[in-house]
């Protein structure tokens, strides 16, 4: 059962309107992730738009100059439907518009979800229950330990290009038909407006301010702009903040594990900003051992520092929800605890799925 507070599927990547697939190669050549990250990156591909390189199966007219990692942009908006598609046509039971307010959860178990929706409160119970809220809601509302993160004032808005247009018309190339249009900060902080607080997201007040200040910044970019020739197709439909609040484990991934294999490794990854990084990413960071039935995945997972910036983007957020999935399942059919579960039973299911664990790539 897959509980959805918005009424489309894909998080930030969609209705948030970061449309771009990060990198799942090192940089240097060799593929770092598989298993379902690689399976998305293929059908956001096919579903719309992409510039992926041809090195990576991409079409050459399309690819951007100068790309050569395994990464595309993507339509979010046919990203999103074939999404929907994918997983109902795998049997998942899929909700809209349920908003998780508090779980269930006492001397470590966690026995259900309590959510607001159309019919009102419902009580969700669950065996095994993991947390892709982008926020920890269900793991901090259940007394799993957690940071909260800083963001810069960051707003993105897609808007159509008229400058591409006649190129779209003779090549086809819809992808730069949209175009992000900034306001605000880049990823590493320049353009965050002076004086402006960074924001940790985890109050009414400070997402209200984040997303109020963002379309200010918007209106402004545009107020000498000529009404007739310009059009935003679209706005966030959710706050773009990328680090809110992740869970503290007893194993803390902190970016500095360059070239570490953990005993308990459930694939491998690159770092989407430098290339020549190798890691792998440990089972730990998934849970806490205090709670025996609560798992967390994307970018709420045990990680800190660069190693929050490392894990929060789609491919390392589809890799550790592989895993959480795949040891949720594994729990239910064996009477495990997410502390208990074998990890060679983990490691072949993995494996079986087309998960990478060569930190060299392949």
């Amino acid at each position: 059962l897959l509980l959805e507070k918005q009424i489309n599927l894909g998080g930030l990547a969609t209705t948030g309107l970061i449309s771009w697939y990060e990198p799942l190669c090192d940089g240097e050549g060799h593929q770092m992730i598989g298993g379902i990250a690689a399976k998305l990156i293929r059908l956001a591909a096919a579903a719309g738009f992409d510039d992926l390189p041809e090195r990576w199966g991409g079409d050459p007219r399309f690819a951007r100059p100068g790309r050569t990692r395994f990464a595309t942009h993507f339509s979010p908006t046919f990203f999103t439907l074939a999404l929907e598609k994918t997983l109902l046509s795998a049997g998942v039971e899929l909700l809209f518009d349920v908003h998780v307010t508090y779980p269930d959860a006492e001397r470590g178990v966690c026995r259900g979800l309590l959510a607001e929706t159309a019919e009102g409160r419902v009580f969700y119970p669950a065996g095994i229950v993991i947390d892709a809220t982008g926020d920890a809601t269900v793991m901090h509302r259940a007394g799993v330990p957690c940071a909260t993160g800083d963001n810069y004032l960051t707003y993105l808005a897609h808007g159509l290009d008229p400058a591409a247009l006649e190129a779209a018309r003779q090549n086809g190339d819809f992808a730069k038909l949209r175009k992000w249009y900034w306001a605000g900060s880049d990823l590493y902080g320049k353009g965050h407006p002076e004086g402006a607080p960074l924001y940790h997201g985890d109050s009414a007040e400070e997402v209200t301010e984040f997303v109020l200040r963002g379309k200010e910044l918007l209106r402004q970019r545009f107020a000498d702009s000529d009404r007739r020739t310009r059009e935003l197709m679209a706005l966030p439909a959710m706050p773009q903040m990328r680090t809110v609040r992740h869970i503290v484990s007893d194993v803390v991934f902190d970016g500095t594990e360059d070239g570490k294999e953990y005993a308990d490794s459930i694939g491998a990854t690159g770092d989407f900003r430098h290339p020549g990084r190798h890691f792998t990413l440990p089972y730990a960071m998934l849970r806490h051992p205090d709670f025996a039935n609560l798992l967390a995945a994307g970018r709420i997972v045990s990680a800190t520092g660069d190693g929050w910036e490392i894990t929060r983007v789609i491919p390392d957020c589809a890799l550790t929800g592989e895993a959480a999935g795949t040891a949720a399942a594994l729990c239910v059919r064996g009477g495990h605890t997410v502390n208990t579960l074998p990890y060679d039973a983990l490691r072949r299911e993995l494996e079986r799925a087309g998960v990478l664990f060569d930190i060299r790539g392949k």
